[in-house]
């Protein structure tokens, strides 16, 4: 199990953030060609993403490139520059149409892309949205469903509000594609930078929505991420109980059990197991 709890993103032309981030206990960073750099910074940002991943350092962490979006002029020479030395992920912005997913994954088959290589598509437009199912299965390397909640509330004329209330239909329709497809399901950034309480809520509410995680813009929204989305002490206590619950049980040719008055059945299992995998997984990183 790969965790994907904390998703950082940083311009891709700024050599000090990604000297930091190296240092710092995130599941993944996203070096960003896309909003974080001007459109005459595009080709700096993009040579700088490239020497990052052939410079290595970043540890545990997964490496992603978010490119321009595909519709742009800028995307073939992002695509074609990161190719040759490839990071774990290719961010896709602003993915609306399961073609254009399609037609890169394939060129990215042709060009002999190494498997482990993904792509991770954002959902930020309502059409993106709405086409989320046929999006997430578009092609064999999509991994994760990001949410791009910035562009989408903006798109959908929702004013500020930390509750998310607006969002909640865009988020679920998500999360139901992305739970069908199999694949990770991230929530989207919160602008909330001097605000824990507020940001601590909105993590909250992801993780009981159903996300593996969050993307983030600041360093210090780190912490709080990881220890959320991260199975609590007691959560995985109860998960490996389930789980010895539920093999004395089959042993006894049951097929079920009662543990603390609760009824545990086969559907329980497949989530303990993924329980004690992630909290497994996580362990030692903060």
């Amino acid at each position: 199990m790969t965790p994907r709890r904390s998703l950082l993103f940083l311009p891709a032309n700024n050599p000090r953030a990604i000297d930091k981030v190296k240092t710092l206990p995130v599941d993944a960073c996203i070096l960003d060609l896309e909003d974080a750099v001007a459109p005459e910074h595009k080709a700096t940002a993009r040579t700088a993403a490239v020497e990052a991943i052939r410079a290595g350092g970043f540890g545990d962490q997964q490496v992603a490139i978010r490119i321009n979006g595909l519709q742009t002029a800028f995307a073939q020479a992002d695509l074609e520059a990161i190719l040759a030395t490839p990071p774990h992920a290719i961010v896709i912005p602003k993915a609306e149409q399961p073609e254009d997913l399609k037609r890169l994954g394939e060129a990215l088959d042709a060009a002999q892309t190494p498997s482990h290589v993904g792509l991770w598509i954002m959902a930020e437009t309502p059409t993106g949205v709405l086409n989320a199912r046929a999006l997430c299965t578009a092609h064999w390397r999509i991994q994760a469903l990001v949410m791009g909640t910035s562009d989408l509330g903006q798109a959908l004329r929702l004013p500020r509000d930390p509750s998310r209330l607006g969002l909640q239909t865009a988020l679920g329709l998500c999360i139901l594609a992305a739970r069908e497809a199999k694949i990770d399901v991230i929530d989207g950034v919160s602008l909330a930078l001097d605000n824990d309480a507020e940001f601590e809520a909105v993590c909250q509410q992801g993780r009981q929505l159903g996300f593996d995680g969050k993307t983030l813009i600041h360093p210090n929204q780190i912490a709080i991420t990881n220890r959320i989305f991260t199975p609590s002490d007691a959560e995985t206590d109860a998960a490996r109980r389930i789980l010895v619950a539920w093999e004395e049980a089959r042993a006894q040719g049951e097929s079920l059990c009662v543990l603390d008055g609760r009824l545990i059945e086969s559907l329980h299992i497949e989530e303990a197991e993924r329980t004690v995998m992630l909290s497994e997984a996580c362990a030692g990183r903060v």
